[in-house]
């Protein structure tokens, strides 16, 4: 084992929507401002808060996820990742105790206590008063051996209010307000299904940020928050590092796994890119909008993102969708996850008009109003494909607006079957069509770190092939 003692704190709320994410990229902007260098963290699976973070931050952020991961791949994570910072930020999902159990498995709690990091809950005082330092007492109660170090108010009307409230708390609950954020007018951080829109897709992305850090300067006490960060126990690492040890780099010569990365497919864990590159990949990018055709490759990686809103431009590109298509039936291993399975369809209808994509499978994509699919997933292997043994069981998530509509269910093989969640039917996900593997569930490679084993391994392969020919 390794100590960590290193700053960190965690900001949650009492439910989804009651300002972490805009208080999160509030402080990390304000402290890099004053000179400070903040790793931040998101809990959970999102990846829209975390490319947000990564953004303000200048850094990556990184998910932690005790679904996905296990404890000792979180505290292996976060201590590495956190390796050169002077302070950790960790924005926390939905209500502090919501989980997936009445016991609050995968909660933002449970992650606090693993992580033995000060929780500062964020509370929406609106229309209330003395209620709120009940609301507070009964977080603390609900498990005491969870640290609430301190306490913002947002959403505060006027200072009756903001007094009242701060005084309840400090009376009844024994611990500071540490600021206190008016209710500001207008949204600049826009919202599109249950989250922010992407900060990809944002003219303004630089102007919202510096929104959040000036209101974060203004009305929080900065002191006394770096002050509860630094007060924490030394945390217990283990030694073994992020990936297992068998891990180690692939004999021969270096296979070009390419990724699509443009402002069609932009959702990777980073955890999975940095395995395969740690396994001696040169991963390539590609841009399915731009480019006229895919490049000489020996695997590509399409990972999620949002293909409605690019959705003409990525029609338009013919000469890229024949090109993979082309690819594809040739054998050149893929690995598509959720918008990339969307792509690689015969059409995305989005607003009742149709777009034609790929035409690597036999399946149109609709674009509903409500999610088809939305959580954490449990697949099992059940069918040959090119990554993963029979029998194996996959963790994973899920996030999609679409509905897949098969034309034609005789040239479609499915590998998994679904045991949580939604995947292609309800029932089936993993669609395989020689090398190709699409799933509309993500998977994290910290959590799973063999995927990028075999993946490799197929491009290795494919490049060997190459060679003999």
């Amino acid at each position: 084992m390794k100590m960590f003692d290193k700053p960190r704190l965690i900001l949650a709320g009492l439910r989804g929507g009651s300002g972490k994410t805009f208080l999160t990229l509030g402080l990390i902007a304000a402290w890099r401002e004053m000179g400070y260098d903040v790793a931040p963290f998101k809990k959970g699976p999102d990846f829209i808060d975390a490319g947000w973070h990564s953004f303000a931050a200048g850094r990556q952020c990184y998910n932690l996820d005790s679904f996905l991961m296990t404890h000792e791949q979180i505290l292996s994570s976060f201590a590495s990742r956190s390796r050169g910072a002077d302070i950790s930020l960790i924005e926390g999902n939905r209500g502090l105790y919501d989980g997936l159990d009445i016991h609050g498995r995968c909660s933002t709690a449970e992650l606090a206590k693993v992580l033995k990091a000060p929780v500062i809950l964020i509370v929406d005082v609106s229309m209330a008063t003395r209620t709120i330092a009940a609301i507070v007492k009964g977080c603390q109660a609900f498990d005491p051996d969870l640290t609430i170090a301190g306490v913002i108010l947002n959403r505060a009307a006027g200072p009756r209010q903001i007094a009242l409230i701060t005084g309840a708390i400090q009376e009844y609950c024994q611990i500071p307000v540490l600021g206190v954020i008016p209710k500001l007018a207008g949204n600049i951080f826009p919202e599109r299904h249950m989250g922010l829109v992407p900060y990809q897709e944002r003219d303004h992305s630089e102007k919202a940020i510096r929104w959040a850090r000036d209101a974060v300067h203004e009305h929080l006490e900065m002191d006394s928050i770096l002050k509860l960060a630094r007060k924490v126990e030394p945390l217990a690492v283990p030694s073994s590092g992020i990936f297992p040890k068998e891990l180690s780099t692939l004999q021969g010569d270096s296979p070009r796994i390419g990724y699509i990365l443009d402002r069609s497919f932009w959702f990777y864990y980073p955890e999975n890119l940095e395995q395969l590159e740690r396994l001696g990949a040169t991963l390539v990018k590609v841009d399915a909008v731009s480019d006229p055709c895919l490049p000489d490759l020996d695997a590509l990686y399409i990972g999620g993102g949002f293909p409605e809103t690019q959705a003409e431009l990525l029609a338009g590109n013919a000469g890229f969708r024949h090109s993979l298509k082309e690819s594809i039936n040739q054998g050149l291993p893929v690995y598509a996850e959720c918008g990339g399975l969307m792509y690689l369809g015969e059409t995305l209808v989005v607003d009742q008009r149709s777009y034609p994509m790929v035409g690597a499978l036999p399946i149109q994509f609709l674009l509903e109003k409500k999610p088809q699919g939305h959580g954490y997933t449990v697949m099992r292997v059940t069918a040959p494909n090119p990554f993963y043994p029979i029998g194996k069981s996959l963790r994973g998530h899920e996030f999609h607006y679409s509905r897949a509509v098969l034309m034609s269910e005789e040239d479609l093989h499915f590998a998994f079957r679904v045991e949580r969640g939604h995947g292609v039917d309800g029932v089936h996900d993993g669609i395989v069509k020689h090398n190709l593997l699409a799933t509309y569930t993500h998977i994290h490679g910290a959590g799973d770190p063999t995927w990028a084993r075999t993946f490799c391994g197929a491009a290795l392969k494919r490049k060997i092939e190459k060679i003999h020919k």
